[in-house]
């Protein structure tokens, strides 16, 4: 029975577990590790995995090592494991900025896939970019069930896109919701209440991703849809184009990739044992 050890128990690693166990994976073979003993407890009542607070015992049963510790630890956490890894252990990494460069010298490990998810994992709705250049093709279709367990999963061709995929949907969610945000705060201003404005705007963006994903239909097709000549949405439209909208978008995202790479640069020299 292969054994999935989590290294780290928070949000993700929460996401991902439930999603395992949802799509039939025994909770017995689920070991989650963190530095608290009362949250721990909390996950073994919940889900009925297995907890510990001892990371090389995990990592020493594991078959699958999921890294779910912040980035800034997880030179640290990895060269306390190095060679304590079973030789065909797959070792999937879902923190951001660290590269398999990184995690293998730390870890003395080649088995490695790096993971790009955001936060709608948390409700079986996220999407994963995953790049990996040296597992099988059976540890390749492990890592694709797994993280599958939280939504979309999307691999590429190159490490230094998965810096572009964290401009687009790791931190993409939070782009999303500062457009609802906007939009509520002129419907109030605009005199419907609050409650009315953030149910609307909420359901609206709902509506409109669903839309989109279920027609299969392209956004900037979709969008031509409903913009009617000299109608109210073209108004709208006009004041976005007039304001730079598409240049700004691009500005931000480029500001993002930038950071994911620089963040990459100065996590990644932290030194081997």
């Amino acid at each position: 029975m292969a054994v999935i050890s989590f290294i780290g128990a928070g949000n993700m690693a929460h996401a991902i577990a439930q999603g395992l166990i949802q799509q039939g994976t025994p909770a017995d073979q689920i070991l989650m590790t963190g530095p608290r003993a009362e949250h721990l407890a909390g996950l073994a009542a919940e889900l009925r995995v297995r907890t510990s607070t001892d990371n090389l015992a995990a990592a020493s049963e594991a078959d699958v090592l999921v890294l779910c510790v912040k980035p800034q630890v997880m030179a640290g956490v990895c060269t306390a494991l190095a060679g304590a890894l079973k030789a065909d252990c797959l070792v999937i990494s879902v923190a951001a900025g660290i590269r398999l460069a990184s995690l293998s010298r730390w870890l003395q490990h080649s088995a490695i896939a790096r993971a790009m998810p955001n936060t709608p994992a948390q409700i079986g709705l996220g999407a994963t970019g995953v790049f990996a250049n040296r597992l099988t093709a059976a540890q390749k279709a492990t890592a694709q069930q797994l993280l599958g367990a939280t939504g979309l999963v999307q691999w590429v061709d190159d490490e230094t896109q998965l810096d572009t995929v964290t401009a687009v949907s790791g931190s993409g969610p939070a782009y999303f919701f500062l457009l609802m945000e906007a939009m509520i705060e002129a419907a109030v201003q605009q005199g419907i209440s609050r409650e009315v404005a953030q149910a609307l705007c909420i359901q609206t963006a709902l509506g409109a991703a669903s839309l989109a994903a279920h027609t299969g239909v392209a956004p900037k097709e979709l969008r031509r849809r409903v913009t009617s000549p000299k109608g109210t949405t073209e108004q709208a439209i006009l004041q976005f184009e007039a304001g730079g909208l598409k240049d700004l978008v691009q500005k931000a995202m480029d500001a993002c990739q930038a950071r994911a790479k620089s963040l990459a640069d100065e996590l990644g020299s932290a030194p081997s044992v």
